[in-house]
């Protein structure tokens, strides 16, 4: 698989366990609400590094929303299904309602942050996900906690050149100074 198709992967979530005798996995999911992944088939499940594309034939929300289980095709049996703990899980982004038009967190890993001004504050590397909204991690020269609020904090993000300018002061003592 060439790296522009592993690009247009979104992980959405893990093989976290096996359910019964049969085959299925239990799931653990990224999206928002959690049983959103069981809508989707095929999966690319990657395993051992190797991305195999994966229908699912069956799912299930077991124990009262908690527990996501899945039987995926050609695994019949609890050793099969045990292969596959692990692994991730994920969909091409054509599989998303609008895929162009939404923001995921893959998306934003990798960008270079900058202000207004222009000071470059780091790369996103991560994102933390608070309640009230989510966070990028901002690692580098001015690194910090910025919160992901577009048009608050976030003044637009080039997802195609990986750039986020955002609306952010940065401490004096941190700044660049020519004294």
């Amino acid at each position: 698989m060439s790296e522009s198709q592993t690009a247009e992967k979104l992980i959405v979530g893990q093989i976290n366990g096996i359910f019964g005798v049969q085959g299925w996995v239990k799931i653990f999911s990224h999206t928002e609400p959690r049983a959103n992944i069981l809508s989707y088939s095929p999966w690319w499940i990657r395993c051992q590094g190797e991305w195999k594309q994966i229908k699912v034939v069956d799912s299930k929300v077991q124990s009262g929303g908690k527990t996501l289980v899945a039987l995926l095709e050609n695994v019949n049996d609890r050793d099969v299904a045990r292969e596959y703990m692990g692994c991730e899980i994920a969909i091409d982004r054509t599989q998303l309602v609008n895929p162009s038009d939404e923001l995921y967190w893959v998306d934003l890993i990798g960008c270079q942050v900058s202000t207004q001004e222009g000071v470059l504050l780091g790369e996103v590397t991560g994102m933390l996900e608070t309640g009230a909204h989510d966070v990028m991690r901002v690692e580098g020269e001015h690194g910090d906690l910025i919160p992901f609020v577009m048009e608050e904090f976030i003044l637009s993000v080039d997802r195609e050149n990986k750039k986020i300018v955002v609306d952010w002061i940065v401490e004096a003592d941190e700044a660049d100074t020519d004294q």
